[in-house]
């Protein structure tokens, strides 16, 4: 779709192949985002903590969290995308979740729709 993705988060979450998927991975979001136009965040689910996967929720918001901070990595006016429900302060911090940034409302309302749109545009519609 003509666009470069980058991934980050701790390497136990990453599949062993993402590289092969056209996709990079760099355990710094730092590099990640930077002159992003679009950070798009997922949900952490706890039960991922529980088996080991990464030491603590408040770890992982330190190193992978979505903060202000972070933000200031990717370009001006970049959006901060998530899928819902979020974890406040575990993925994401609440100004980024409520700031200007945030288009997580109106991605979540037309959720439905988008993931219709963009299977029939992997699945070869509108050649």
């Amino acid at each position: 779709m003509g666009c470069d993705v980058v991934l980050s988060g701790p390497p136990t979450l990453m599949p062993r192949e993402i590289e092969q998927l056209g996709v990079k991975y760099d355990r710094d979001p730092r590099k990640a985002v930077e002159k992003a136009d679009m950070v798009y965040l997922l949900r952490i689910q706890r039960e991922r903590q529980q088996d080991g996967l990464f030491p603590s929720v408040d770890e992982y918001h330190r190193w992978w969290g979505a903060d202000e901070e972070l933000m200031k990595y990717a370009n001006p006016g970049a959006l901060a995308m998530h899928p819902g429900p979020i974890n406040r302060g575990v993925e994401i911090a609440s100004e980024v979740a409520d700031g200007h940034q945030s288009v997580i409302l109106e991605q979540v309302r037309s959720g439905v729709a988008t993931r219709m749109a963009l299977l029939y545009l992997c699945g070869g519609g509108a050649r």
